[in-house]
């Protein structure tokens, strides 16, 4: 246990809570898990957040925003990024939480109500997996899985131990997409018969980075879980790893779920029948394993024999707009006047197009971009355009979580762990046809491809495998 833990440890039993009465007085505060029960109106969700690095302090600070949510544990296998972010929580007055480096640790903590998780994708569903094994809630970054396998074997375990979990898609709490796709379920396109998903994200060469001794304070052992135990460098740790199939999906499974999501949502639409993606690994001579270019092809079929098409195209250097998507009309807004400056590196800058456009009867429909929570419509033959709606998205879907997580109502969650699977599958398809070289057709009833034991393999994880201890259960 670190050393800080260890001091929250001290703390708590101090304080007297211990034993049967100090169970007791917890319980009567509201701070133990309840699968059955509703907090009180003066309750506070215990929360705690595995992964610190990026997107997991994008969890602290909105967590720290909602009243009814304590930061009461956080977990990092990196002890410095550990340190960096208590100081950060500091300089905003946030409370000080526990600290673990082991989530197994933090699992036992029986006064932890949920689990927020922003580790890299080859820990996501195991490490969910175990928290609804221990009686808590869920909120799971995207995608929610590594491979199609583990995301079916996270949604039984959702079922199987009556949890709440939300997957971290949240342009589904986006007030103007969601206007926007209930104007498509509506009608007002006609018929739609196409999604157009866009990852046009700027990526500059990860280049080649040596083996080096691990750093200090990094549990590398913990940080590598599922995944085999690979010589250390940096390209295989912060942020770089998305790149690597051992840990990541590519900018598909990245950014790219996101708006895969949106165009399965608008479309109204499940598990496909055929998927077929091309690609590569284009310009750079750098140690990037997954696609930075990649064009996929999705198909439905519905019945009365009709069908239903969703393609997404990832591109990653110097690319055109679509339907404004990543423009100041369609987009992020920009200073009047304002060169757009180009951010390389991993987070890309302001000449992304990041977003969806539906294609309908009617006319055609775009979702904005990455930053912005916005929908334009052109209509007729003429495509005459409509007057774009802006609003906003991200604290509204932690919200959502911690209110079903109080109300213990599943049904409104507003991205319930169901429907992610879902969009993470076609993730996986598309990587896996990419990878095998050839189309791949799924039987959308069995959740299985058809004829291809390789795919099924490789949609399995049977390429890479799980590392002992750290394996997702066959039988949940």
């Amino acid at each position: 246990m670190p050393i800080e833990a260890e001091l929250n440890r001290r703390d708590f039993l101090k304080a007297g809570v211990s034993g049967a009465a100090g169970l007791a007085a917890i319980s009567s505060l509201g701070l133990l898990s309840r699968p059955e029960g509703v907090l009180g109106a003066n309750d506070r969700v215990r929360v705690a957040i595995c992964g610190l690095h990026g997107r997991g302090m994008d969890h602290v600070h909105n967590y720290a925003q909602l009243r009814n949510v304590q930061i009461a544990a956080v977990c990092d296998v990196d002890e410095n990024v550990i340190r960096k972010a208590l100081d950060e929580m500091k300089k905003r007055g946030i409370p000080k939480p526990a600290t673990f480096v082991d989530v197994r640790q933090l699992l036992d903590d029986k006064s932890i109500d949920a689990v927020s998780i922003a580790t890299p994708n080859h820990w996501h569903s195991l490490m969910a997996i175990w928290a609804c094994q221990a009686g808590k809630d869920v909120y799971v970054e995207k995608p929610c899985s590594h491979n199609f396998w583990e995301g079916k074997q996270l949604v039984a375990a959702a079922k199987r131990y009556d949890r709440v979990v939300q997957h971290g898609t949240q342009i589904r709490s986006a007030k103007a997409v969601r206007e926007g796709i209930q104007k498509l379920h509506d009608g007002l396109l006609g018929e739609v018969y196409m999604a157009r998903g866009l990852c046009f994200k700027w990526r500059d060469t990860i280049g080649r980075a040596p083996v080096q001794p691990v750093p200090e304070g990094v549990h590398y052992d913990l940080w590598t879980g599922p995944a085999p135990l690979r010589d250390f460098t940096t390209n295989r740790f912060h942020y770089n790893w998305h790149w690597s199939w051992c840990y990541g999906n590519g900018d598909l499974g990245n950014q790219g779920v996101h708006q895969v999501d949106v165009a399965r949502w608008g479309m109204g639409l499940g598990f496909p029948n055929k998927v077929s993606a091309i690609g590569g690994h284009f310009m750079f001579d750098d140690d990037q394993e997954t696609p930075n270019d990649l064009s996929c092809a999705f198909e439905f079929d519905l019945p009365e024999g009709k069908r239903r098409m969703i393609t997404f195209e990832v591109r990653h250097w110097i690319t055109n707009y679509e339907a404004e998507i990543g423009t100041p009309t369609l987009g992020t807004p920009k200073p009047k006047g304002a060169a757009r400056k180009v951010k390389l590196g991993p987070m890309a800058g302001s000449h992304n197009a990041i977003g969806d456009i539906f294609y309908g009867s009617k006319g055609y429909l775009a979702t904005g971009d990455e930053d912005a929570d916005t929908y334009k419509v052109w209509m007729g033959e003429n495509q005459q355009p409509q007057p774009s709606v802006r609003a906003g998205a991200e604290l509204a879907h932690f919200a959502n979580f911690i209110d079903c997580v109080v109300s213990r109502k599943k049904d409104s969650l507003n991205a319930p762990i169901e429907e992610g699977h879902i969009s993470c599958a076609l993730v996986h398809l598309a990587n896996a046809s990419y990878r095998l070289g050839r189309t791949l057709k799924l039987n959308p009833e069995t959740q299985q491809v058809m004829d291809d034991p390789e795919a099924d393999t490789l949609l399995r994880d049977g390429d890479r495998g799980y590392r002992a201890p750290f394996v997702v259960p066959e039988t949940i």
